[in-house]
């Protein structure tokens, strides 16, 4: 029942398989539509937009604009960051406009549609806020948050984001177990696991992923009514596919929302 998969760009600053052929293989072998995910981190400006070329003449269409994390030591890799995601926001667009980002023509326009990222539990809330409008200034088509396990702190952000006029999924990760939330909370960048769920995926013991997907639901249910929330998208852990399409299941069952 889901409407399209995410396919994530290296993510964790892990290699990974590229995401550009991974999600061809999908949309040919499977007939369902994807959102590749796209960091400025591994390529520097004339890559990223050859790259999106290649991917649009392949037919991928919608594109999540990500700046990505950074690399671990241990990578003995090199960072590029011609632009971080503002800039690569900008750059799709123009791209969509019939130009490079010098200003060269291209032909013909591209039809890309462009996600970004926004994070309600970053560490400078402020910066965050700033980074997002800039990225809606630009031109972003979606907005498509980290997981938030903190409602109210969802409700906040939104309130001081102001007007926000474009479909906003709401990032749903399941948790597996108290360790798999000890680790969300402590190692995932920007990612808060409030004390009270963290004490409900500790109690659970050996049932861990059962409360899991009890959380998650109940997340979802409870901003259904949210005026800034579109629809959700599921990020499952360990390549627990089944507990996805559980939850996709169980949330088409009980009312119409968009799962991705």
């Amino acid at each position: 029942g889901a409407d399209a998969i995410n396919i994530g760009d290296s993510p964790m600053a892990r290699v990974r398989m590229s995401a550009l052929a991974l999600a061809l293989r999908i949309e040919r072998e499977v007939g369902i539509e994807t959102i590749i995910h796209q960091t400025t981190r591994d390529r520097n400006l004339m890559a990223l937009q050859s790259d999106l070329l290649g991917a649009h003449s392949l037919g991928i269409r919608n594109v999540i604009a990500l700046t990505g994390d950074p690399l671990p030591e241990a990578s003995e890799s090199s960072a590029v960051w011609d632009v971080d995601s503002i800039g690569f926001v900008r750059i799709l667009k123009r791209l969509n406009e019939g130009v490079d980002f010098a200003g060269n023509s291209l032909g013909r326009p591209t039809d890309f549609f462009v996600a970004c990222a926004a994070n309600p539990t970053a560490d400078d809330i402020d910066i965050e806020l700033r980074r997002v409008r800039a990225k809606l200034d630009e031109g972003g088509d979606m907005l498509m948050t980290q997981p938030v396990y903190d409602l109210a702190t969802l409700s906040e952000f939104f309130e001081r984001l102001g007007p926000v006029d474009v479909p906003v999924l709401l990032g749903i990760l399941p948790l597996m177990s108290s360790r798999h939330t000890e680790f969300i909370h402590n190692e995932l960048a920007g990612v808060v696991v409030p004390d009270a769920v963290r004490a409900r995926m500790r109690e659970a013991g050996d049932a861990g992923a059962a409360a899991g997907l009890e959380i998650a639901y109940e997340q979802i249910e409870e901003t259904r009514d949210f005026e800034w929330v579109s629809g959700i998208y599921i990020m499952p852990s360990f390549g627990r596919y089944e507990v996805a399409a559980e939850l996709i299941e169980r949330v088409r069952a009980t009312a119409p929302v968009t799962t991705r």
